[in-house]
């Protein structure tokens, strides 16, 4: 009997932890207080406390845990590389925060509009950034180039707003929808003070942002138990690909997973390494490189696979057209005739409302089919 009892008084214990690691507790507000100042203090990025920035730190920490706990995983992986461009371009560290409102760290990550990767570029966006989208391979995914990318867009914005919630804010809905709300605030430069000018995404974002700062830096006071990660950055390695590989060779080569290489290869947008005049970037685990490197010999250059067809979509281009504004038109209408957003619209356009008038030019980017074995997929910024 006593026996019994005692399973049954630890199985309870058992049950209350595991319920414990399951909530938030109840934090008194003077708390997040003192904790968002702490942070302020450390940061050149201002990260005041208020109700929009709770509301935000509420949906991680009370409706979004389990995403919470796997974002903090990935986190392992990628903030290292993200913390050395940081440091390279002499920029807040805090600017790795960014991506999670972005993508949730999913290299993967693609928006209704067709922003694409960890920092979410748009393909006209990435092309300025020197990020390349071919048939096969994807540098806006490329963690490496597109974190490089990312930074040195966010040093180009600060340097025209020397502000970094502006900033911010412009990283999301462009530069010039930031500077007409300056002007239309008669010069104020407080992103409290300029959001009533500027869209409802902007608005929530540098909010989600500072919210994304506490989560990130107090997690384990609130319960939040990371996922265990497949990888971290201490876990792989590098090699260099001089020919034509599928994923399909790696494995057999390596004994590396498909799924493996995706996750660490992540440009790669047919599980296949296209020859180029330079030496292509693989990332492996640590333990495959020597296997790599014995068998890398034997490996020879092997055909690119067939895009006929791919994904069932024509191959495209992305072209630049101009829309003038027609009796009977609306935003949405038009974005519908496009097969777009009116938000999309609007930052094309660097709009700030969606109220258009007869005869306004409106650019749009739109789709245009070329040769076969190519495509372009669209982007954003």
């Amino acid at each position: 009997m006593k026996r019994l009892f005692a399973t049954i008084y630890f199985s309870i214990l058992s049950i209350l932890a595991t319920c414990a690691q399951n909530t938030n507790p109840q934090v008194p507000e003077y708390i997040y207080q003192s904790r968002m100042a702490q942070l302020d203090r450390q940061s050149p990025i201002k990260l005041e406390y208020n109700t929009q920035v709770r509301a935000y730190i509420d949906v991680y920490l009370e409706r979004r845990r389990d995403h919470l706990a796997n974002i903090i995983a990935r986190s392992q992986l990628y903030f290292p590389i993200f913390e050395e461009y940081l440091s390279k371009y002499n920029l807040p560290q805090e600017l790795k925060y960014l991506a999670i409102i972005e993508s949730a760290l999913d290299p993967k990550a693609k928006s209704k509009s067709g922003a694409m990767g960890l920092w979410q570029f748009l393909y006209h966006a990435g092309i300025m950034l020197d990020l390349h989208v071919t048939s096969y391979e994807d540098d806006r995914c490329d963690p490496l180039k597109s974190t490089d990318a990312a930074c040195r867009y966010l040093a180009y914005l600060y340097q025209n707003l020397e502000d970094w919630q502006l900033a911010l804010a412009a990283y999301n809905g462009g530069l010039g929808t930031v500077q007409k709300a300056i002007e239309r605030a008669g010069g104020k430069k407080s992103f409290w003070e300029l959001s009533q000018y500027m869209t409802n995404e902007m608005k929530a974002y540098v909010p989600a942002f500072i919210a994304v700062n506490y989560v990130m830096n107090y997690y384990d006071l609130h319960n939040i138990v990371p996922a265990k990660p497949q990888y971290t950055f201490n876990d792989i390695d590098t090699v260099f690909v001089n020919i034509s590989l599928s994923f399909d060779q790696i494995t057999r080569a390596t004994g590396v997973d498909r799924q493996s290489l995706q996750q660490l290869n992540p440009q790669y947008i047919k599980d296949f390494i296209p020859s180029d005049d330079m030496p292509m970037l693989l990332i492996l685990p640590k333990s495959a490189i020597n296997r790599y490197i014995k068998n890398e010999q034997k490996l020879k250059p092997d055909a690119a696979p067939d895009l006929t067809g791919y994904f069932g979509i024509k191959n495209l281009e992305a072209i630049t057209s101009i829309y003038i504004v027609q009796p009977g038109d609306y935003l949405h209408k038009i974005a519908m005739k496009y097969n777009t957003t009116a938000e999309e619209i609007m930052k094309w356009n660097n709009m700030t409302t969606k109220d258009i008038k007869i005869g306004q030019k409106l650019t749009i980017y739109e789709y245009k089919e070329i040769s076969p074995y190519f495509f372009i997929v669209q982007e954003k910024v």
